[in-house]
């Protein structure tokens, strides 16, 4: 057996395959592993990637195609139904799960060597979950991960953190109250010693802070955008499903001001992360369930605001107070994503549309460069190496774009299944491994099982 330094693409997927006495969903963990000397690479530790901007790093190449019966190193079969993304550090992949009625909160982790499950502890048991629509799943948060400890959360049913070499149990919280509505979906980040929730629920509105070591609260900042939804009776409107949210928050610094930015329903936000002071606020009241990660460049922040009548804004975070009027440099409503967050890549913004439209945007104007059909539905977020973008769709088609001016594709794979999480990308010591067939997989009498797939270009 071979060792050598690669550098991996692992994905999570769903389907649907036949399997003779019952139609089984799939969702699958696809890894893809290019054979190269690579080095100074960081783990994928959080929801999209190291620096939450969905740039591979070290700028090494991937493959351009992959299928069922190419490149493919192993698939695994993993229990339950998430749409949480992988993250990845050393030779573990750390993942979340749920049953299907949302009882069972779990853990998991894979060996991105052999696909092997080396853990799996459930960590919470929830009597009476929330509703979840179909299109989500009880375990969409994405967990983050650093050295010796990884962050794991379902949103209010639970939060916990283990140690990652003896799989310990250090703290958890089940305490928060939020009723997601839908089902969760925002992701933890770690900024220090702080690990940031947020929380957008139809009834409670909230970012918090927790010490990582310990659990326990550091700060909790209520939204404060006023909604102007309430009906005759003074219940809110549809029950409050306009104030839910999705999004990931993120941490920039502007002119030496360290910023947590995040976007709520009807606005967007900046908090002081260290102590939950709220900055400023550009409010957005045709907009709701903001789902994306916001990115930093040129001075300004970009991100979608949402459902409904959704834009792309370009935002100066140099403000104060509510800065609706003064902040806002330009906006688009032309083809703009509503899951699926945007890549910042030199002087161009690009994104891919729910219903599958690319589109480049100048970064500092607005100005559309190009808005194309690649085809298929979109929920998972794209990545780039710099040159390239990958778009992962819904029906397991991944269409790679050049990263330019001018619009081209450059190649198209297939896998069974779909795309409903983001990749995550890292380099890894690993070995060449024997390759699961497709009727391997077709043949787990496993109901709704998560499968992990590691390809392997030598």
């Amino acid at each position: 057996m071979r060792v050598m330094q690669k550098s991996a693409m692992f994905f999570k997927c769903k389907g649907h395959r036949d399997t003779g006495n019952y139609l089984a969903k799939s969702f699958a963990l696809v890894g893809l592993l290019l054979a190269a000397t690579i080095s100074g690479l960081a783990d994928w530790s959080q929801f999209r990637g190291p620096h939450g901007t969905g740039h591979i790093p070290g700028g090494q190449a991937l493959p351009a195609e992959w299928g069922e019966t190419k490149n493919v190193d192993w698939k695994v079969v993993l229990p339950g139904r998430a749409w949480s993304s992988p993250v990845v550090w050393g030779d573990k992949v750390w993942l979340t799960t749920a049953d299907e009625k949302g009882h069972k909160l779990s853990g998991l982790c894979v060996d991105a060597n052999s696909g092997k499950i080396i853990f799996e502890k459930q960590l919470f048991r929830v009597a009476e979950p929330q509703y979840a629509h179909k299109f989500n799943s009880y375990a969409s948060p994405t967990p983050v991960v650093e050295k010796d400890r990884v962050y794991l959360t379902w949103g209010s049913p639970g939060t916990a953190c283990l140690d990652t070499k003896t799989n310990k149990v250090l703290w958890t919280r089940d305490d928060f109250v939020c009723d997601h509505f839908r089902g969760a979906g925002s992701s933890p980040i770690i900024h220090k010693n702080l690990l940031i929730l947020t929380f957008d629920g139809a009834d409670h509105q909230f970012i918090a802070a927790l010490d990582k070591h310990t659990g326990k609260t550091v700060w909790r900042t209520k939204r404060s955008v006023d909604f102007q939804d309430l009906n005759t009776n003074g219940e809110p409107f549809r029950d409050g499903d306009l104030r839910k949210g999705y999004s990931t928050p993120h941490v920039i610094q502007h002119n030496g001001v360290t910023q947590l930015i995040s976007v709520g329903a009807m606005a967007c936000y900046a908090y002081d992360p260290m102590t939950g002071r709220e900055l400023w606020r550009i409010t957005e009241r045709a907009q709701h369930s903001a789902s994306t990660r916001p990115v930093y460049g040129h001075g300004m922040v970009f991100y979608p605001t949402g459902f409904a009548k959704g834009q792309l804004l370009a935002v100066d975070p140099g403000g104060s107070g509510d800065s609706t009027e003064n902040n806002i440099k330009w906006r688009t409503k032309r083809s703009v994503s509503n899951k699926p967050s945007v890549l910042l890549i030199g002087e161009h913004i690009f994104m891919i549309d729910d219903g599958g439209i690319a589109t480049c945007v100048e970064a500092k104007s607005g100005e559309i460069t190009w808005s194309e059909r690649v085809g298929g539905n979109y929920s998972g977020s794209p990545v780039t190496d710099g040159k390239r973008i990958f778009f992962f769709s819904e029906e397991g088609k991944t269409t790679v774009v050049a990263a330019k001016r001018k619009f081209e594709i450059l190649a198209e794979s297939q896998l069974e299944g779909g795309f409903m999480a983001s990749p995550a990308v890292m380099a890894l010591r690993g070995f060449s491994v024997p390759r699961p067939t497709s009727t391997e997989l077709r043949n787990s009498r496993v109901e709704n099982p998560h499968v992990i797939t590691c390809a392997l270009q030598v």
